[in-house]
Parts: structure tokens; sequence; C-alpha cells
């Protein structure tokens, strides 16, 4: 009779996993009446909703909030990526209050957040590139500059741009390099490696007193290729001034003009800018050029600070050029991490 009656409960109840899936589908219905039944879930959470769309206007009218007081705009747009966490955070609030006011007001910045930033959530690397390049601010303080050296070398980069070079430690990455790359230029703080021709080396003034910045012709087997090379000032964040970037940002006009001026066709710009595509302040650079992390990138591809990248201020760009490829290497000594990408050369045909 025991037997019986047990497999008699057995039937009634289903299997194992019927069973379960029946108290799942009983404990959201559950919850689904709380909800249905509770007329506050449309007038609580308030407060939140107007948080969710408030951080969707930001996201989506960034490049209207004014530099005038403490270059806000440009704060704001050096770390817009990031403002994509609270998306989650006001979603685990909602459904904590129980808010589906505050539930569906979320769904306006995570669209705004996919619409500027989910392209980059996608693997655009493709095979072949004429050119690979490579840039690195190495740090002038940095404690083995031979090392680091020898470890952007061994990524394979065609050419290699260096940024913040010590003039005493200048000699340190000549021999260190002398191996891979038989071609070589050093402008100031700035410096070119080439396994190919480099030619027509001059500096680039970025107004500044002192070279931070500098332009040369490879000639590589795809054609030639003007590559500057620059290093932007530094900005700072003071509770006081709040992101002071005004030399940055000059600069920043001038390396524009000198690229705009350029003769050849193909262009690649590599250095440390000190700020990220999505700052304004880089117009006068980013509206005539492509990112190579953008256009054949994956992910954010952030370079700064090493430890934990942030943001990508180290940048390759191009003109002219189509990328095809675009990363960032292993860390080094330095505080900034080296960026990689290849590059197709192209003709007034392609």
């Amino acid at each position: 009779m025991a037997q019986q009656a047990y497999m008699t409960e057995t039937d009634n109840g289903g299997s194992g996993p019927e069973r379960r899936t029946s108290r799942l589908r009983r404990l959201w219905d559950r919850a689904g009446r709380g909800w249905r039944g509770d007329r506050r879930v449309w007038r609580r959470g308030l407060l939140l909703a107007g948080c969710a769309v408030a951080l969707a206007l930001v996201m989506l009218a960034h490049a209207h909030i004014p530099n005038a007081v403490g270059n806000l705009g440009s704060l704001v747009e050096t770390f817009l990526p990031w403002l994509g966490l609270f998306v989650p955070l006001l979603l685990l609030l909602a459904l904590f209050r129980r808010s589906a006011t505050a539930l569906i007001a979320t769904v306006l910045p995570a669209v705004v957040w996919l619409n500027l930033f989910g392209g980059l959530l996608t693997d655009k690397t493709a095979t072949g590139g004429d050119l690979m390049v490579a840039t690195h601010n190495v740090n002038a303080e940095n404690p083995d500059p031979s090392r680091t050296a020898r470890d952007v070398a061994a990524s394979g980069a065609d050419v290699l741009a260096l940024e913040e070079l010590k003039a005493s430690e200048v000699p340190t990455y000549r021999e260190a390099l002398a191996p891979t790359y038989k071609y070589h230029a050093v402008v100031g703080t700035v410096g070119l490696w080439s396994k190919y021709p480099v030619s027509d080396v001059r500096a680039v003034d970025i107004r500044l007193g002192w070279q931070r910045a500098m332009r040369a012709t490879v000639t590589a087997p795809a054609g030639q290729v003007a590559v500057y090379v620059a290093h932007l000032p530094s900005v700072r964040v003071k509770l006081e001034a709040g992101f002071t970037a005004r030399q940055r940002d000059k600069s920043a006009d001038a390396l524009g003009e000198a690229i705009a001026a350029e003769p050849l066709r193909n262009v690649v710009l590599l250095g440390d800018l000190n700020g990220t595509m999505n700052d304004r302040a880089l117009n006068a650079v980013t509206s005539q050029m492509r990112s190579t992390q953008g256009a054949a990138g994956s992910g954010f591809g952030f370079s700064w600070p090493a430890s934990f990248p942030m943001a990508r201020i180290d940048q390759i760009m191009v003109k002219g050029a189509e990328p095809e490829g675009s990363w960032t290497l292993p860390a080094t000594a330095s505080d900034h991490l080296p960026v990689a990408a290849r590059v197709r050369v192209t003709t007034p045909d392609s």
C-alpha cells in the first residue's frame, strides 16, 4: 500500500523537473499578481524615474553641456561610457521599489547608451593590412626603459611611436630597439622607430614652447605614409578649477591645423592625446580623422591608467588609410598601456 500511495503522489505531481517548473511558475504568478494588484506601482519610484530620464539626457545631449565652468562638458565626455554603469543600478532600485514607472524610464538611458557605444561591443577586427603601427607613452619615470622597449618591439609593429621620452634615457631606447628597427628619429620628447625608410622629419608646433610633436614620411612597401607623433599636454581635475585643459585644447587645435595641411593622402596619427574621441576639445583632430579602435577594434580599448584602464587617451587615428584592426598590448613598466593597429594604405583608385 505504501508503494501504491507513493506512485499515486508522483503521478499527480509529475516528475522532479516538472515540479520545479511548476513551483517557479507559481512564484512568478504570485509576484505578478502582487504588482498587478498594487496600484502604487505607477506612483512610487518617481524620483528614480526622474534620475533615469536625467541620465538619458546627459548622454544624449553631452555635446551641449557647457565648458565655461571647469570644462564640465569635456570632463563628462572623457568618462561618458562609464555612465552606463548607472543603468543596471537604476534597474535594481526600480525592482526593489517595485516601481513600474521607474522600470520603464530606465529603458531610456539603456537605449541611448547602446546607441552611443553598442558598436564597440562587437568585434570589428579583420585580417590583413599593409602596415602595423603602435604607440606607447613610456612614462618619463619608467623604472625599466630597456625592458619596456623590448616589450613593445616584440609586438611586431612595423612603425612604433614613443612619447614622454626622457632625454637621458633616449640612448637606452635606441639601443634596445636597434635590432628591430633600422630607422628612427627623435624630436624633443617624442620618437619614431620604423622598419622602413623615414624621411622629411620635422617638429610640429603645437604651441607649447617645447617639442612634443613631430611629423615624418615612412616609405612602406604599399606607399608613403605621413606619420604624426604627438603628446598633448596633460589635463588635471581640481576642486577649485574643475577640469583644467586649456593648454591641451590649444595644442589640439594646432595639431589639427598641421594635419589638415598635410599633402600626403595616407596619414596616421600616433600618440597620447590626453583626451578621448568623445571630448569635443579634440574636434580639430577627430573631425578629420578616424579612430582605429572605433572603426576596427573590439571593446573600448581603454589605455590609462595601466593598473585599471578607465579611458582611451592613447590614440591611433587615420586619414586616407583604412583601419583593419586595433587592440591594446600587454602592460609594460609604464602607467599607460601600449596600443596597436593594422592599417591599409590606400591609393586614389582604391
